[in-house]
């Protein structure tokens, strides 16, 4: 079992950047991929980014050369660096695991998520 809990959310304005972080709990953090995912009011939740366990990185093409994904497999924690923030990214974003490395831009793949942290980017 593996608890996920996003942190760094917050409101700033377009252009701006924010650091989103989740820690996972348990002691084999590095036999899961991670992804990041975010769902906007009425929408769908979407592919973010996502890092394998052996540090294979996939982003969307929507904030590919902006977001940048890592991990710190010591701290148990997976980052999401975002720069150049535009309105449109304004959602909440969620965090999340799987023991494989398979379609990891599907969230139907993953087997635990986070609760989230709140995005919002002014104009």
């Amino acid at each position: 079992q593996v608890q996920l809990v996003e942190s760094g959310g917050g409101l700033v304005q377009a252009g701006g950047s924010l650091r989103l972080s989740c820690a996972a709990s348990g002691r084999t953090f590095s036999s899961y991929a991670m992804g990041w995912f975010r769902q906007a009011p009425g929408k769908e939740r979407e592919f973010v980014a996502a890092i394998s366990r052996s540090g294979g990185i996939y982003y969307a093409d929507s904030v590919k050369g902006r977001f940048t994904i890592s991990r710190d497999n010591a701290k148990n924690t997976v980052y999401l660096r975002m720069n150049s923030l535009k309105p449109e990214d304004t959602a909440v974003y969620y965090c999340a695991a799987q023991p494989r490395d398979y379609g990891l831009q599907y969230a139907s793949t993953y087997d635990y998520w986070g609760q989230g942290t709140q995005v919002t980017v002014s104009s």
